[in-house]
């Protein structure tokens, strides 16, 4: 059992090295370095926080075993005896506990996320059930506490979308929300279907983790800005004032636009962050690539044309094909009630990860 808690020790060095940066006074007034540094001191935090617990624990035993061992009080001894079997249980958990928290991590799942919902096959049908999947994510992040902000969009007839775009910031949105990459399947009777027919609809669905300018460095001369009027249905302008922003990155052709604020100044803060996030992904996509093909198999790396998930309203049934699970309740889980999908979704992950590391 030593051996595990043994990697623990450079893991608990570096934390205190970082500790000791932080405080010296060139470092602290350096904003850039600091940034990082947190980053990197949170992301241990979880495996420092269980090293000072077994060192709690590995006392307590060390205490008891001595009574044990060299008392001469036999109820004292007695008492140590029955202790010794709970501290021993502890250790063995936490060993566990380890297991768990030394699998590989996604360096993103504590970033914000860009979320972008596009309609698929099915005329009408798919731009209301984009629609839906909007309403089923922004109705989640408000469950968790998690700020949401629609970033573009663009309206579809009878209250659909063709595409939406909307910004969740919260603690861990993208270690719970990577899961939903991927095109989703309807299967229901829609509104405009006179004679009870079950249509088959798609949508797609692309999670961004949001990039910060440390992360993604951009030259402005490789930007075109185009400033327009925000359009509504029938080419109607929505502002007198011209306030959408256009945003081109001449490198790869690259286009995003932002038009939901009244303020132009807004609306080029958050089509920059849209790009960022999609000159982010696409690095993180070659990296990837380059890793193994390993991680093709692992859940949460869906492929945008990859068919992820079926919503079957007359069955009352949501199947995910990742994990080849069903779950019942259609219309709670699309009032946001997502989290044991995503439970299922992420203890699959980390099995299949655990199945890795042991092999």
């Amino acid at each position: 059992m030593a051996s595990i808690f043994e990697k623990l020790t450079p893991i608990v060095n570096r934390y205190n090295e970082i500790e000791e940066s932080m405080s010296q006074p060139d470092i602290a007034a350096d904003f850039e370095q600091i940034q990082v540094l947190a980053k990197e001191r949170a992301s241990l935090e979880e495996l420092v926080s269980i090293s000072r617990r077994h060192v709690h624990l590995e006392q307590e035993y060390n205490d008891l075993k001595s009574i044990s061992d060299e008392g001469t009080d036999p109820e004292l001894v007695q008492m140590a005896k029955e202790e010794l079997d709970g501290i021993s249980s502890s250790l063995e958990e936490l060993a566990e506990t380890l297991k768990i928290a030394l699998l590989p991590k996604d360096p993103n799942d504590e970033r914000d996320v860009i979320v972008e919902v596009r309609s698929g096959t099915g005329g009408q049908e798919a731009s209301l059930f984009a629609a839906d999947l909007y309403r089923l994510y922004a109705r989640y992040a408000q469950l968790h506490n998690w700020q949401v902000d629609v970033m573009d969009s663009n309206p579809s007839d009878l209250g659909g979308f063709n595409k939406i775009v909307l910004e969740i910031k919260g603690k861990g949105a993208f270690s719970r929300l990577k899961y939903e990459r991927g095109v989703h399947r309807v299967q229901r009777v829609p509104n405009t279907e006179a004679q009870g027919r079950i249509h088959t609809s798609t949508a797609t669905v692309a999670v961004l983790p949001e990039a910060d300018e440390i992360d993604i460095k951009i030259n402005p001369d490789d930007l075109r800005i185009d400033i327009f009027h925000a359009g509504g249905h029938g080419g109607q302008n929505v502002n007198k004032v011209a306030t959408a922003v256009r945003i081109v990155y001449e490198p790869t052709n690259l286009v995003v636009v932002c038009q939901d604020e009244r303020s132009q100044h807004k609306n080029k803060q958050r089509a920059m962050s849209m790009l960022r996030a999609k000159l982010f992904e696409s690095e993180q996509q070659k990296h990837d690539a380059e890793i193994s093909e390993n991680r093709k198999a692992q859940v949460g790396t869906a492929e945008r044309s990859e068919k992820i998930r079926t919503y079957n309203y007359p069955q009352d049934r949501i199947t995910d094909h990742r994990i080849s699970s069903s779950f019942h309740g259609v219309q709670k889980i699309m009032d946001g009630e997502l989290n044991d999908l995503i439970d299922a979704l992420a203890s699959h992950e980390q099995a299949q990860l655990l199945e890795e590391v042991t092999a």
